[in-house]
């Protein structure tokens, strides 16, 4: 899909890609601020080859303008996702009561999963079974 978006982009030329510019450029931003773990280094290359094509394509100035605004609209929807979060948490604690305790639960998984990494010899201590009484709510 970049290849492609870059190959738009010369194809339309200077003049006919501003329009559309801020719709290229979001799964770009996208590619080049993700933290994902199994991140592909390729994608984060290619994403910037384009970014620095769509540069040289369209102008500093005009492609500034475009980028800003992509970024402001991605803080936006983050902080938004953030503060929904957080108003779900007071309004349905039950909800949020059962999303911290899976996360509790991966956490120590995780943790287990580094130990046996590091000391092999050493095995960590695992649930039997993902049983329906694992899923219920503790009080």
């Amino acid at each position: 899909i970049f290849k492609f978006l870059g190959a738009m982009s010369v194809d339309l030329g200077k003049d006919r890609i501003k329009p559309y510019l801020p719709t290229i450029l979001t799964p770009l931003y996208r590619e080049l601020n993700s933290t994902y773990a199994e991140q592909d280094p390729t994608l984060k290359n290619l994403s910037q080859e384009i970014i620095e094509l769509l540069k040289k394509l369209v102008g500093l100035e005009t492609f500034s303008l475009a980028f800003s605004s992509v970024q402001k609209q991605a803080n936006q929807k983050r902080a938004m996702r953030k503060k929904q979060r957080a108003l779900q948490t007071v309004a349905n604690p039950d909800i949020a009561a059962r999303r911290k305790l899976k996360r509790h639960k991966n956490k120590e998984e995780t943790r287990k999963r580094k130990i046996e990494f590091l000391r092999p010899t050493y095995k960590a201590k695992r649930p039997r079974s993902h049983a329906l009484k694992d899923l219920a709510m503790v009080e």
